[in-house]
């Protein structure tokens, strides 16, 4: 029985130049991808509504609500990532789109062959994103559901120089390998640090006795 096909990556494409919305879907779609288009912001936010895609590329300028406005929208009540259409390459507008949170930006007129790396990289960036959001939420109910856990993840911090995100995936991908309970794997590991403390006191008082 073959197995089913990976369901695509779905971009909205939110534009009111609707030559360039077509050009832009067919490329994406060329290259794979699901595309949902939209040619003003109010449509988009109906479209977000039904399925949030996995990334939004939003012209800043568009009659009625703007892009900037639609990123707003999007930051503050979903989770979608977004990169800009922009009809300037210049720094400053780099700068305007980190400040609003988007993950990259592309120049316009847009040129097929400069699209797709910038869409790819702001693409990657996204998931990079996701990835830390959920790491950062399954941090928190980890360390709110068990004091070890917790007491594991600030022994591993100070161990070995990191922050808290990498210690805590360090610690529940061990878990997962060993086919164990994160809350085990963190009592062992705290059992085992008092147990090289208790030993290290006990080489301490040997030397003091031989001085």
């Amino acid at each position: 029985m073959s197995q089913p096909a990976a369901a695509k990556r779905l971009i909205l494409i939110v534009d009111d130049d609707q030559l360039l919305l077509e050009f832009l879907g067919e490329v994406l779609r060329h290259a794979g991808y699901e595309t949902a288009l939209a040619n003003s912001a109010e449509v988009a936010l109906q479209l977000v509504a039904q399925r949030e895609p996995d990334l939004a590329l939003l012209d800043i300028h568009m009659p009625g609500m703007s892009g900037l406005e639609l990123a707003k929208r999007l930051h503050g009540e979903t989770g979608v990532p977004f990169m800009f259409l922009s009809g300037s390459g210049d720094s400053e507008s780099g700068k305007q789109a980190a400040a609003y949170g988007a993950v990259g930006y592309v120049v316009k007129p847009v040129d097929e062959g400069r699209l797709m790396p910038a869409f790819e990289a702001g693409l990657a960036r996204a998931d990079e994103i996701r990835q830390l959001r959920r790491t950062e939420l399954n941090l928190n109910a980890a360390l709110a559901a068990g004091r070890e856990t917790s007491l594991a993840v600030g022994l591993l911090m100070g161990k070995f120089q990191t922050d808290r995100n990498t210690a805590f995936e360090v610690l529940r991908d061990h878990a997962r390998s060993s086919r164990r309970k994160i809350n085990e794997i963190a009592s062992q590991l705290l059992l085992a640090e008092e147990t090289l403390n208790g030993l290290h006191g006990a080489f301490l008082n040997r030397a003091k006795k031989n001085v």
